[in-house]
């Protein structure tokens, strides 16, 4: 029996026609699902990445149906079950503001001193001036890193052995400095101190001489005047650094390092957003900090300008900040660089 109803399917009569015209209709059916679940994907897709730049088209779905959607991209992109989830961004405070304006005040600074120590001449006196404003913002910082907030303190960002070998190993977890930059930092405090050190007790029997310069021998502060102009080329090999390095985390890492120094906030991901150490205590004690950095950094301004020594030199320039030599009165202008 069986082979002759086998036989009729294969010979096509009339018995058989209904289940032949059954297969086809699910045939059909099958082809239509297969379609609008095509169709149906492509609108998720659309829906997630929708969803995902912030754009409102996907409270128009029906309740119930983004997740459906989310799982079906998902199972049908990467044959995993989570559903597709835009990345969380948590806005946490990172520097202070008197670390901002440090910052800042020390970028004019260092350019102003570089500048004018480039021209020289007429400009020493600006030269000067600009070289005691760096020894009042380097002393402030260094208070500040002691006792100041807590992504500004030392401690919390010191480029130690370990936290070296977790950055460079990409296991190292922070948002204030990380560990190369922390290098970068002490790099150029250090070279600040010795450059405004020499720079105070430098004389170049020219154009200019520090206003600490009496404190010295005289040999030895025209040799300290050389180590301050050959210290100013590594000062700006340093800052070169800085800044390629700023260039190469926008570029590499899609991370603006400025915005946060401007502003304060930084956004980070979710999954980046924990706690790094840094405490950041009473109110009363940070307020007690930033008026002995400002107290420490007035008094190292007023001793670097030599305000103490001007009655032992009467016959020196009325200007505390620099004593013009008395042999550059006849003296053409200097032809180097007068850092």
């Amino acid at each position: 029996m069986s082979s002759k109803f086998f036989a009729r399917v294969y010979a096509g009569t009339p018995d058989v026609q209904p289940v032949r015209r059954s297969l086809r209709s699910v045939a059909k059916a099958k082809l239509r699902a297969s379609k609008a679940a095509s169709v149906a994907h492509l609108a998720a897709s659309a829906a997630v990445v929708a969803r995902t730049s912030g754009n409102t088209a996907r409270a128009a779905l029906p309740p119930g149906q983004a997740g459906a959607i989310a799982r079906s991209v998902t199972d049908g992109a990467c044959g995993c079950d989570e559903a597709v989830a835009a990345p969380a961004v948590h806005r946490i405070h990172v520097w202070d503001l008197p670390t901002r304006l440090f910052h800042w005040s020390l970028v004019v600074a260092v350019t102003v001193a570089l500048t004018t120590g480039l021209v020289g001449g007429d400009w020493m006196p600006v030269h000067g001036y600009a070289g005691i404003a760096i020894v009042g913002l380097v002393a402030f910082r260094l208070v500040w890193g002691i006792a100041g907030a807590a992504h500004a303190r030392f401690v919390n960002f010191a480029p130690t052995p370990s936290r070296l070998r977790a950055y460079l190993n990409g296991r190292w977890q922070g948002h204030g400095h990380n560990p190369l930059g922390a290098l970068s930092v002490f790099a150029l405090l250090a070279l600040l101190v010795v450059q405004a050190g020499t720079g105070l007790v430098g004389n170049d029997e020219i154009a200019f001489q520090g206003p600490l310069a009496t404190l010295v021998d005289e040999a030895r502060s025209i040799q300290l005047t050389g180590l301050h102009q050959q210290l100013a080329y590594v000062l700006l090999g340093l800052i070169a650094l800085h800044v390629l390095a700023i260039a190469a985390y926008r570029v590499l890492h899609k991370t603006n390092l400025v915005k946060p120094m401007v502003t304060g906030w930084k956004d980070v991901q979710a999954a980046d957003h924990h706690a790094d150490g840094a405490s950041h205590g009473a109110s009363a004690w940070r307020w007690t900090a930033l008026l002995s950095a400002v107290g420490v950094a007035l008094l190292a301004m007023t001793f670097a300008s030599g305000a103490g020594l001007a009655q032992d030199a009467p016959e020196a320039a009325a200007s505390p900040v620099l004593q013009q030599p008395v042999a550059q009165q006849a003296a053409a202008p200097a032809v180097a660089p007068a850092w």
